[in-house]
């Protein structure tokens, strides 16, 4: 069993003279959530088109759950997954349509048991044949999330997962992948701006803020302290002098 489900070293991705990602490094563990923070522009939506092999890097590596994304992506990308309420599915198809392609696409065998369950857990019964278009923002979320799930991924990246839900549901949002991740040994990495969410959920952070490197977990290259869970606390943050 690999130990880490994400591994990068000098990952880098440039545009003509821009460049988006500067020399991450990082090392995920197997099994852990953990949050990638950072502001607009940061590079956080270019590292995961990386980590999901929609990008070629322009220089270093990508390992993710023990394989080499440039190399031997194939191996790997049936047990990934990624979920984004930005990312609009076809609006003209019906949400169970939406899901039997992706369902399809990964080959499920038991493709209609599973969306059975989504719907269920996730609470889509009522809007499951209403075309995709006409969801209200909060249902389209709910719905980006069985999309993200549909295979039962080992290794889930996640934008913003509660955006646009109700506090309620939002709250159960979170206990539901808290569970998944307890229960299926699964990685999650969550990009997300609500701190509150970063609190319950994460036991790691990568803070991609400057674009000049990854500063991650507990210290920075330095040894210097950038974030700790205390008890009754959470995630606090200290800015070394």
């Amino acid at each position: 069993m690999n130990t880490f489900a994400i591994r990068t070293e000098n990952l880098t991705k440039t545009f003509d003279e821009v460049t988006a990602v500067n020399a991450i490094s990082m090392e995920i563990k197997a099994g852990t959530i953990t949050a990638l923070l950072g502001g607009n522009g940061a590079g956080k939506t270019t590292t995961i088109a990386m980590l999901l092999g929609l990008l070629l890097p322009s220089s270093g590596k990508i390992e993710i759950l023990g394989e080499d994304m440039v190399r031997s992506r194939h191996r790997v990308l049936g047990r990934m997954n990624f979920g984004s309420p930005y990312v609009d599915l076809p609006k003209r198809l019906t949400v169970r349509e939406n899901l039997r392609v992706f369902a399809s696409l990964y080959g499920l065998r038991q493709a209609r048991q599973r969306i059975d369950e989504l719907s269920s857990t996730l609470a889509l019964e009522e809007f499951i044949d209403r075309p995709t278009g006409q969801l209200s923002s909060g249902q389209r979320t709910r719905v980006a999330l069985a999309k993200a799930l549909i295979n039962a991924p080992a290794l889930l990246l996640l934008d913003e997962p509660t955006a646009s839900l109700d506090p309620d549901t939002g709250d159960w949002i979170r206990s539901y992948l808290e569970e998944y991740a307890r229960e299926t040994g699964a990685t999650i990495l969550l990009a997300s701006h609500n701190m509150d969410e970063v609190n319950r959920l994460c036991s790691d952070v990568l803070d991609d803020e400057t674009r000049s490197g990854c500063r991650q977990g507990n210290t920075d290259r330095a040894g210097r302290k950038i974030w700790s869970r205390n008890a009754g606390t959470g995630l606090s943050r200290y800015c070394p002098a």
